[in-house]
């Protein structure tokens, strides 16, 4: 890139717990206990460690995967799967199928500040991010927390240049 061109513009796009459907789906796995009943076919029920999170694309195109910008507060894993779902979750389950992979792992080990990550993964999905926002104004996604941590210790968001 020549010195005097501009630089892209860099868009952070924060993952953000979805307090209200992560409840909705804990409140259908409660139903189902509660009346003895089972899972449909194929349909993903919210296990305890498990929230959902959103991005709201701010920009839909012109969007190139940069990187992912993951914190966590204290040693500990999150896994982050996307879905392909665009939610109605009181008329659609969530399905194993809709499930994208791959998912991208994070990690921070007990005796460093710095953190880890399946960087293949992470990075082809983080590149399908650019695609899927072509297509959708939000995009969900199942974090699985586990080693300690839960959403109070996790800052995460997407980082993508404007082209």
């Amino acid at each position: 890139m020549a010195e005097d061109e501009p630089k892209p513009t860099q868009l952070d796009m924060p993952l953000v717990l979805d307090e209200d459907l992560t409840k909705q789906m804990r409140l259908r796995v409660e139903s189902l206990k509660r009346r003895g009943g089972k899972r449909q076919d194929g349909e993903k029920l919210l296990q305890p460690a498990e929230s959902v999170y959103r991005i709201d694309f701010i920009q839909q195109q012109r969007l190139q995967f940069e990187r992912w910008d993951v914190v966590l507060d204290k040693p500990g894993k999150v896994t982050v799967t996307g879905t392909s779902q665009i939610w109605t979750p009181d008329l659609t389950n969530l399905m194993t199928r809709q499930l994208l992979d791959p998912a991208a792992i994070f990690w921070r080990k007990e005796d460093s500040e710095a953190m880890d990550w399946n960087e293949a993964d992470a990075l082809e999905f983080g590149e399908r991010l650019s695609e899927l926002a072509k297509i959708r104004k939000v995009m969900y996604f199942l974090i699985t927390f586990s080693e300690g941590v839960e959403p109070a210790n996790l800052k995460a968001s997407v980082v993508f240049s404007q082209l």
